[in-house]
């Protein structure tokens, strides 16, 4: 539910705008209110998680989902909507770490943790897929406004669930909250996020896009001195530096630039110049959705525990890059595409996304007792926002720049556009091989020497037990 409404009420926004008369210029809030709220308050979602206890927190964080997404569905006009988005992403922030964190306490024996890893990533990844398959057949055959009210039956359904999750209890309270470290870390996220956001519409280079770029990473390094001197971090910064976690974080968000930029460049690609409406489109992303649930559930499950970790996810990495490198062959009048072109390439992209993150989320929170789990949790979740929102303005910022130059270089030819359009496309999709290779190449030097698998420490277990 978290993941879908990131992406749900893209095809969605025309048939908003209309209706609630949005300019032009305001009509991006509707996704951006979501992405701001979340992105930027995941961390103290996980701390509050921790100091309410996971599973009070998940219950409230359903509920709130939930009437937020009923606002926005009944919205008579812009601002209530936008409220509505800005109020699920707040929910949402807490209600993300707080379901992992569940996860993580729960299952502590090597093999089960890998199975629930397995279900818990292939759910996840989907529902980026998913997302753009509700939301074309929802706006085409129902409304709009049900890409919003969807979310009130599966919370309903989540919330009936609760009742058998492990009692967890509350560790730490919110008196001691480290509150210069909520606004640093709220402050530097939101404006790396808003200023990707800028940075395609309005250029990399532009006023607005340097100061948002510039002062979000100052903020952070400032956010960085601060918790390494606080005694009540709101990020202990051993969570981020530990080795294993650390490459679980770095592969994970090199996969989010480069498969964000690409879940975009299809939709635009198979709607723009192949002609398929937004439902066709969308349903061609099904197939990696499935792949994804595939490698998740499947292969991930059976590889653990035979092969290295760091092994599966530099070979995820690079299973990824092998699905973009076939799409990077794509001329505007190539024939066959769907399958010759696009069915292998959402196979390899999607195993390679489902493996990678039922590794990678083990390993993100491994050897965590109860207090950590939620901002390890919340920072795992930071990192896919963070690599999500940069992978899309970067890529898409490059393929519109390609293609603006292909066809300065012609003359600007009526005839050319498709042309350059797919040039464009490729070789952002050259950038997102790369990205992931150079991703494979860190993990597997930086990864060397660990051990076949991992297991949860003896302070985990015991706390757990």
């Amino acid at each position: 539910m978290v993941v879908l409404d990131a992406t749900i009420v893209n095809i969605a926004l025309p048939s908003m705008q209309q209706d609630l008369g949005m300019t032009d210029a305001d009509r991006h809030w509707a996704i951006t209110a979501y992405a701001l709220a979340f992105g930027g308050l995941l961390l103290l979602g996980g701390r509050v998680s921790s100091a309410l206890s996971h599973r009070r927190s998940f219950a409230i964080g359903l509920v709130g989902f939930a009437l937020a997404s009923g606002l926005g569905g009944a919205a008579e006009n812009a601002g209530v909507l936008i409220a509505a988005r800005a109020g699920q992403g707040v929910f949402a922030a807490l209600l993300a770490p707080a379901a992992l964190s569940l996860l993580i306490l729960t299952f502590i024996d090597a093999k089960e943790r890998g199975v629930a890893f397995g279900v818990f990533a292939g759910v996840g990844a989907g529902g980026a897929a998913l997302g753009v398959v509700a939301g074309g057949l929802l706006t085409e055959y129902a409304d709009w406004r049900w890409t919003l009210y969807i979310n009130i039956p599966m919370a309903a359904l989540a919330l009936a669930g609760v009742t058998f999750l492990l009692r967890d209890r509350a560790t730490g309270n919110l008196r001691h909250l480290d509150i210069p470290g909520v606004l640093l870390s709220a402050a530097g996220l939101v404006a790396l996020v808003y200023g990707f956001s800028q940075a395609e519409p309005r250029g990399w280079g532009d006023p607005q896009v340097l100061i948002l770029l510039t002062g979000g990473v100052l903020l952070l390094v400032l956010f960085v001195v601060v918790e390494a001197k606080s005694r009540q971090a709101l990020l202990p910064l051993h969570i981020v530096t530990h080795r294993t976690r650390g490459v679980a974080f770095l592969s994970v968000c090199a996969m989010f630039i480069a498969m964000f930029g690409f879940y975009l460049f299809v939709s635009y690609y198979t709607q723009t110049i192949l002609g398929y409406s937004p439902v066709k489109a969308g349903m061609t992303l099904l197939v990696n959705a499935v792949s994804t649930t595939v490698g998740a559930m499947l292969i991930a499950g059976r590889l653990q525990g035979r092969l290295a970790p760091n092994t599966l996810i530099a070979g995820s990495l690079v299973s990824s890059a092998l699905g973009m490198l076939i799409l990077t062959q794509l001329e505007v009048d190539s024939s066959h595409v769907f399958a010759v072109f696009l069915t292998p390439s959402m196979i390899l992209t999607g195993i390679g996304l489902g493996c990678l993150l039922a590794v990678a989320t083990n390993r993100a929170t491994d050897e965590l007792d109860w207090a950590e789990a939620g901002v390890a949790s919340a920072t795992y979740n930071t990192v896919q926002q963070m690599g999500a929102a940069f992978g899309t303005a970067l890529l898409n910022s490059i393929a519109t720049s390609v293609t603006a130059s292909y066809l300065a270089d012609r003359g600007n030819r009526p005839g050319d556009i498709s042309a350059g359009t797919v040039h464009g496309y490729a070789v952002a999709l050259w950038v997102a091989f790369g990205t992931l290779i150079v991703g494979a190449a860190l993990v597997a030097l930086l990864g060397s020497g660990d051990a076949r698998g991992s297991k949860t420490s003896p302070e985990a277990e015991t706390s757990t037990t």
